[in-house]
């Protein structure tokens, strides 16, 4: 796909300091930019590549004022970064702005599909699935019986969505994700043999969630798993039965939820989390990387360690954890003093 700077400045409703004509048909980083890239500048310390990139348009604050002559053609927006942002946002939608049915694929007659559809080769949607407008379903993925997915979803080659799953507008599930499988639950019998308790509930899926690739989020023994709105997970997450995570919580990659946990709003969780099963995580709690947390977190805390406790206490025992050694070897010369004075 080739882009004129004219056709970009209106996207960013930028001012083209240049040839409006130019043509570019990749994106680049500004040192490494090359005929027919684009490419941006926001931070100042890399103001030298401007002057030496082979990029052929580069994205600018509206305020840069260059040193010496450039050779390429600027687009002047208010906020550089931003604005490429969209851009890339932009340019993922036209690229995988795939639509049609390849071949093979399963479509059951019960099952209900909205417009501008894409399903790629190998897909399965079972029976009674209702499918919204413009959803993308990549090659290899499964969609079990009375699964609803609304408008403008993305489902990536080899996800695996169980039966009775519910999600809403404008999600993206990358590949490798299970949404709904069986949650962990058994009881031990007479013999001591576990036998598995039937896992009878759904998963939701709320508006503008991601979910990155080979997470797993188990559907509940009853009732619903519930992801809310705005949430964002990263790879490898293992979410249990019955856990809700509030709108707007962001979850870095292998974290574990235990069933029944509830995390609340607006709350940024590190990689490798291991969060107890039916404790209550308040609203714009942060967590850091590799953190256990037993117990239910107030609103705004900010939490470390294993188990996790206040982040500021955390770190003033890491200082004294780290000069043990040495708080031990003065504490026994102390000792000693006070044995020779005795």
């Amino acid at each position: 796909m080739k882009f004129t700077a004219k056709q970009i400045a209106e996207i960013l409703e930028g001012e083209i300091i240049g040839n409006p004509n130019e043509e570019v048909s990749k994106l680049s980083k500004i040192e490494e930019g090359e005929k027919g890239s684009l490419t941006f500048l926001s931070n100042p310390k890399y103001n030298s590549f401007l002057y030496s990139t082979k990029a052929s348009i580069i994205i600018v604050n509206s305020s840069f004022v260059p040193e010496k002559e450039i050779n390429t053609t600027l687009i002047k927006v208010e906020d550089s970064y931003e604005s490429f942002s969209k851009l890339l946002e932009f340019y993922n939608r036209v690229k995988n702005n795939k639509t049609g049915r390849e071949h093979p694929h399963f479509i059951s007659d019960s099952s209900k599909i909205g417009s501008n559809e894409y399903i790629g080769a190998f897909a399965y949607i079972g029976n009674n699935v209702i499918i919204g407008d413009n959803v993308k379903i990549y090659p290899n993925s499964y969609i079990g019986d009375n699964t609803i997915i609304g408008d403008n979803c993305y489902i990536f080659s080899g996800v695996k969505i169980y039966s009775e799953t519910k999600i809403g507008n404008n999600c993206k599930i990358h590949s490798g994700a299970i949404i709904g499988c069986d949650g962990f639950g058994f009881v031990p019998d007479k013999n001591g043999e576990f036998k598995a308790i039937p896992q009878i509930g759904n998963v939701i899926i709320e508006d503008n969630v991601d979910i990155g690739s080979a997470s797993t989020i188990d559907r509940a023994t009853l009732g619903s798993t519930i992801i809310r709105k705005g949430v964002k997970l990263d790879n490898q997450i293992q979410i249990a039965h019955n856990v809700e995570i509030g709108k707007n919580t962001v979850i870095a990659s292998q974290t574990g939820i235990a069933g029944s946990a509830k995390i609340g709003e607006n709350c940024m969780i590190g990689g490798q989390v291991g969060i107890s099963g039916h404790i209550k995580i308040g609203n714009n709690v942060k967590i850091l990387a590799q953190a256990g947390i037993s117990k239910s977190i107030k609103d705004n805390k900010i939490v470390n360690g294993t188990p996790a406790f206040k982040v500021t206490d955390f770190n003033k025992s890491y200082v004294y954890f780290k000069n043990l050694p040495k708080i031990v070897s003065k504490i026994e010369s102390i000792e000693k003093e006070l044995k020779a004075q005795n």
